[in-house]
């Protein structure tokens, strides 16, 4: 048997030794010299030394337990290390720059929504805030109500000018506050993500704080309100008054008349409409809401008692002609309704006998088309709203349905694909028929038609009939953005009829405040005339007044006395704010379905509790 040698050859074990001694002694000093000679490794030094002798182990003593010195060296080395990564990962976050997620940058809509707004800012009247950020403009008409001996209200100090002069008309007023009541009310969330939801509501507060001044809002029952402050006298008279001079109105001094009216229900139901609007918009501040919901009843009490139009045989049948009082009645029943949950007014909204006589179920030329004169339209848009999301059934319902169907056919009306009203060939929408100051109308169409699509999106309806054809509510959004688009200067001109928007706009508005450079020198009435009919450029600009706008051939004269094209209003621009909130930011932010309804009790009694449990 043989083994291996380590050293090379065969190993013979337990082979008959015939070696002598002297030899095995011999071979053993070569063994000896062999080994020292070279390293051996530890199978081989087992072999020639035998089993070495182990150390101990050693171990460490935590208290409760004890550990082997090799892990306890590990575990703190291990604790050690992923501190000192975790600290340095720590320092790495602190010191590299963040690349921080920015938002979009904001759309048209919204930049002209910014712009569009700051037009308040410049009509402001009376004392104006620090804040009010329109460098030419300063405090005016501090003597409003003081001036006239006749009228019994002598603080009408604030509110708004109306147009390119300084006249004060509480109608078309009352109607831009509710509009804005309305966007802020639809659209709270579009509005903060334009950081314009203060300013919007400072606006209307100025507007409402100036309401509540122009009648006894303190009391229940009223004889009168104030119509308009200030004259606009057209006969070319030479007596001084807010028509014939041309001056800032930082530098009127010239008595300012106020205007009562005693029987005027159509004034003072939209009056009731922009206070019972107002009281929803700021509803979390309950003293206020109170106040606006209390001027509101009062009011619309007096529009119902004194019947009369307010511009019957007045002044005001020149500026603002009101052609009827019954759409009023609609209108502010529907908002008294919203603020208060008190079921007499959408009793009285949803009378068969006051929509016939707001027109509700004849046709006409300017049939569904929505304005400061006529609320029919905007009155069936609100109370669709109603059917849509709480449906309160009997009784309303008959009138209901019938609005929500009337509703549905005008929108059908404002599609390319019918000529129930025609288009220029730029494309812009014709619903006054080609008379002058057409814009006004196209933006309140364009706010309804989106609010609408909304409405029906938020209620999970993906569209509706036209006849027999079925359209997506994706076409009204459409039609409102081409319509604000050509506002915005996609037209034949390649301008924008938003002042300070884009690069191309009207640069001669009809309006004094801006016509009149802030150089520290009064001109006089007529001194102003020069002004007035220069040529050049207006020295102060008006940002974000929408101009009446073009003709029906897509053509406009940037001529400050041409106010047929030039001149910018509160009911037009509130109509555009509207309009342009609606469409503003992303399209997945719908309406605020709730807030509307934070006044309207439950439709159905509360169903009893269930009985008690039965015991044996």
């Amino acid at each position: 048997m043989y083994g291996r040698d380590p050293w090379g050859g065969a190993l013979e074990i337990n082979a008959t030794d015939s070696a002598t001694d002297d030899d095995r002694s011999r071979n053993l000093q070569d063994f000896d010299k062999a080994a020292l000679s070279r390293n051996l490794d530890e199978t081989q030094q087992s072999w020639l030394l035998g089993p070495t002798e182990q150390k101990k182990k050693k171990y460490v003593d935590l208290g409760c337990i004890i550990v082997s010195r090799k892990v306890f060296k590990w575990t703190v080395g291990c604790i050690i290390a992923a501190a000192l990564i975790a600290g340095f990962v720590t320092l790495i976050v602190k010191t590299v720059p963040k690349h921080r997620h920015h938002n979009p940058p904001p759309d048209n809509y919204t930049l002209a929504l910014r712009k569009a707004l700051m037009f308040f800012n410049a009509q402001r009247s009376g004392k104006l805030p620090k804040h009010n950020n329109v460098s030419w403009r300063g405090s005016s008409a501090l003597q409003d109500g003081k001036s006239d001996g006749s009228t019994t209200f002598k603080n009408l100090v604030g509110g708004y000018y109306d147009a390119g002069d300084a006249i004060k008309f509480n109608f078309p007023q009352s109607f831009a506050l509710t509009m804005l009541s309305w966007s802020v009310i639809e659209y709270p969330a579009k509005y903060e993500a334009a950081a314009e939801l203060t300013h919007v509501k400072d606006i209307i507060k100025w507007g409402t704080d100036y309401l509540l001044k122009t009648f006894n809002s303190s009391a229940d029952t009223i004889d009168r309100v104030v119509a308009q402050v200030g004259i606009g006298d057209t006969s070319g008279g030479p007596d001084p008054n807010d028509h014939y001079c041309w001056v800032r109105p930082e530098d009127i001094d010239y008595p300012r008349p106020v205007t009562e009216c005693h029987s005027c229900s159509d004034l003072a139901a939209e009056m009731a409409a922009a206070l019972a609007s107002a009281s929803i918009v700021f509803k979390d501040n309950k003293v206020y809401s109170q106040k606006l919901v209390h001027g509101a009843r009062t009011l619309f009490k007096f529009a119902r008692e004194q019947r009369g139009r307010y511009s019957s045989g007045n002044e005001a049948s020149i500026f603002y002609n009101s052609t009827s009082y019954w759409d009023e009645f609609v209108w502010g029943a529907s908002w008294l309704y919203y603020a208060t949950g008190n079921t007499s007014y959408l009793q009285l909204a949803t009378t068969p006998g006051i929509a016939k006589h707001a027109g509700a179920f004849w046709g006409g030329p300017d049939y569904g088309v929505f304005s400061w004169d006529n609320k029919l339209f905007g009155a069936q848009v609100l109370l669709s709203r109603l059917r849509l999301f709480l449906s309160p059934g009997y009784p309303y319902e008959e009138i209901l349905s019938t609005f929500h169907n009337q509703t549905s056919i005008v929108m059908c009306s404002f599609l390319p694909f019918f000529t129930s009203f025609n288009r220029t060939k730029g494309g812009l929408i014709e619903l006054n028929h080609g008379r002058p100051q057409p814009l006004q109308y196209v933006v309140n169409a364009a706010f309804l038609a989106t609010l609408y699509s909304d409405y029906l999106a938020a209620a999970d309806t993906p569209g509706w009939y036209c006849g027999p054809h079925f359209y997506s509510t994706d076409v009204l959004r459409e039609f409102a953005q081409t319509q604000i688009d050509y506002i915005l200067g996609k037209n034949p001109r390649k301008m924008s009829y938003v002042v300070g928007f884009g690069n191309h706009y009207p640069k001669r508005v009809h309006h004094r405040g801006a016509s009149v450079p802030k150089n520290k020198v009064k001109y006089n009435c007529k001194g102003g005339w020069k002004w007035r009919d220069s040529s050049k450029p207006n020295p102060n600009t008006l940002v974000g007044a929408m101009v009446a706008g073009p003709d029906k051939n897509d053509g406009f004269h940037d001529v400050r006395t041409n106010y047929n094209y030039t001149e910018p209003t509160l009911a037009g621009n509130a109509g555009l704010v509207a309009a342009l909130v609606a469409l503003s930011g992303d399209k997945s932010v719908g309406i605020d379905k709730n807030t509307i309804f934070s006044a309207v009790p439950p439709m159905f009694p509360t169903p009893p509790p269930p009985p008690a449990a039965w015991k044996p």
